[in-house]
């Protein structure tokens, strides 16, 4: 046809059903050519390991895309609400990596209160937490050779510990799944110090019938006892062992089959103030480094007329977003969420806090999501919720930003390291595929990117929540095999 389009509807009523025909069927022809291939629903392998592992469709949120573009490669239910487990980790680390940028970093202060006389200090130390995630034992140690350099050597008053920058928040670590012990259950904390916990090396000795510890970090003023050495086959070692703990001690019953060899350990200490925690190590480094604390330790705020004797700055966000991704470290990303709370609301953070500036972040980026529910940041949740085309928005997003490198890097690579260092092994996918899961009872869930053999990159996102979510594991990874395969 030609002219103007206002002779349009003149020329259609003169045309024949014959010609109408004649016209349109090449039209539709090129048309179905220009647009993309209908996306199928779940790919044959996917679905057909989902169903061996007794897990219906509709328990499944699914979508596969080119990252960058708009083909679609596979999906399902990508609008349903599901828990995403730990792959809630890229909402949080994603929004902090955009709003506080790559390099940013954590600083916790040390300020004097009082006069100094010589080398001894005629009243307080304070200790102020800014959120760092990453404040562990060496850092602890050469921020403290830093207060021994500025000229003190004895603190004749007390160490006072300020955690005012973020709200507290009543965190019970046995209130997720009964396991306090366990370092994941660990809560935020604005002046965490080695994420709370001990790491324990057991050493057995056939000769001497005993098995020693080796602990982390090093402490003054608390006891550990060891397990009694034990026979047999190594097998499930720490059902053996039956922790308790208060202030004072950590005490391993029960026994440590000789045949283990060394093995580690990590406790988190549940049963303790972290005020506490945090005196028994300042005290042994502090010693150590031929100081001399005469006071007590105790919780408080920073004085105003105290004065700024020394500051450490923390690692990178680059870097805490790698640990948090790669080993899906939980108390980390509350701390993050915490931070975000901190740094942009201007009051005591809160995870409510948290969550609602990465809501506001997600609709400043045109990204709404109403089935979204954030508690902790961490995915270490039963209300947590996001869909399948969410997630994969926000992979798109990421892939678009100019901090992708760090994102991208922050991933586990199949085969290769984090958690998901044992997965994909032996196939052409390992090394390819750069992917975040996700693990809580009745869930399993993967979201990342695959590089396909054609060189092309997907998003790529399952979530799977169902009572046999567990055997879940093969169709996730027959889904990036998958996609490597065919995308």
């Amino acid at each position: 046809m030609s002219g103007n389009s206002a002779d349009s509807p003149f020329i259609f009523k003169r045309m024949t059903h014959f010609r109408r025909i004649a016209i349109f069927l090449p039209l539709c022809l090129a048309l179905s050519v220009m647009q993309p291939a209908r996306a199928q629903q779940l790919p044959v392998p996917v679905r057909q390991a989902l169903e061996r592992a007794g897990i219906p469709a509709q328990a499944v949120g699914l979508q596969v895309q080119e990252a960058g573009a708009e083909h679609v490669l596979a999906e399902a239910n990508t609008l349903m609400p599901f828990n995403p487990a730990s792959t809630m980790k890229l909402l949080t680390t994603g929004a902090a990596l955009d709003l506080l940028g790559p390099a940013f970093t954590w600083k916790t202060e040390a300020y004097a209160r009082g006069t100094l006389d010589g080398d001894v200090l005629q009243g307080d130390l304070v200790i102020k937490g800014g959120g760092d995630p990453k404040f562990v034992v060496e850092g602890l140690w050469l921020f403290l050779r830093e207060i021994r350099a500025r000229g003190i050597r004895e603190i004749r008053g007390n160490l006072v510990l300020d955690r005012s920058l973020f709200a507290p928040d009543g965190h019970d670590p046995a209130q997720f799944d009964g396991e306090p012990a366990r370092p994941y259950n660990a809560g935020p904390d604005a002046l965490l110090f080695n994420y709370k916990s001990f790491t324990l090396r057991f050493l057995p000795n056939p000769a001497q019938g005993s098995v020693s510890l080796a602990v982390e970090p090093p402490f003054a003023g608390f006891h550990v006892i060891a397990p009694r050495l034990g026979e047999g086959e190594c097998g499930d070692w720490r059902r053996n062992i039956l922790i308790s703990q208060d202030e004072g001690v950590l005490d391993l019953a029960g026994t440590y089959p000789a045949s283990c060899g060394e093995k580690t350990m990590q406790v988190l200490a549940w049963n303790m103030g972290a005020a506490r925690y945090f005196e028994i190590v300042f005290r042994r480094l502090w010693s150590d480094l031929g100081g001399v604390l005469t006071g007590a330790v105790m919780e408080g705020v920073t004085p105003a007329d105290a004065w700024l004797l020394a500051q450490r700055d923390s690692v990178s966000l680059a870097e805490v977003v790698r640990d948090i991704n790669k080993f899906s470290n939980n108390v980390m990303a509350r701390q993050l969420l915490l931070t975000l709370a901190a740094r942009f609301t201007g009051q005591a953070a809160t995870a409510a806090g948290g969550a609602e500036v990465i809501r506001t972040w997600l609709a400043a980026r045109g990204m709404e999501m109403p089935e979204l529910v954030i508690d902790n940041g961490s995915g270490l949740s039963r209300e947590a919720r996001i869909s399948a085309g969410s997630l994969a928005r926000l992979l798109q997003a990421a892939y678009r930003a100019s901090t992708m490198p760090e994102f991208m890097a922050s991933l586990p690579l199949a085969g290769q390291d984090g958690t998901m260092r044992k997965r994909l092994n032996g196939h052409a996918s390992a090394g390819n595929a750069r992917v975040k899961t996700g693990y809580l009872n009745e869930v399993r869930a993967i979201a990342g990117y695959v590089q396909a053999a054609s060189g092309r990159r997907y998003v790529v996102v399952c979530l799977i929540n169902h009572v046999n979510a567990g055997r879940g594991a093969e169709a996730q990874d027959l889904l990036l095999k998958w996609v490597y395969e065919n995308g």
